[in-house]
């Protein structure tokens, strides 16, 4: 579908079925997720309130939802349970399978070990 920068504005939704703006012209009191979590907020279980397109040559045009900001919700605070279990799933992550260090990064899925174990011979060389 090719859209003209014309065909992105749509405030009555009849076309797309929301209201639809260009890309970076969203009316005040209406943000993106990002932008609401910029701010400390969250969509708060609200339905989208409209759509941002940017057309593109040649695919789909970008599209951002806009939820509004007076519905937002703050974001939610982390519990010492949810901190214990990313700190353990980190952990996880930074282990090797081979050696069972804690490599002190996240060891690449390509290599599947630490650096050490995954060339052992250019460590003797070195």
């Amino acid at each position: 579908m090719r859209l003209s920068l014309a065909d992105c504005f749509d405030p009555a939704g009849e076309r797309f079925g929301l209201p639809t703006y260009p890309w970076k012209l969203a009316p005040d009191g209406m943000a993106t997720r990002r932008q609401l979590r910029a701010r400390g907020l969250r969509p708060g279980g609200q339905d989208i309130a409209a759509q941002l397109l940017r057309p593109r040559r040649r695919r789909e045009p970008l599209t951002a939802y806009l939820y509004r900001v007076d519905l937002a919700k703050p974001i939610r605070t982390m519990t010492l349970a949810k901190w214990a279990a990313l700190a353990k799933a980190n952990r996880a992550r930074r282990t090797c399978p081979e050696c069972r260090r804690d490599a002190g990064y996240v060891i690449p899925p390509t290599l599947g070990t630490c650096v050490p174990c995954a060339y052992p011979h250019s460590q003797n060389a070195a």
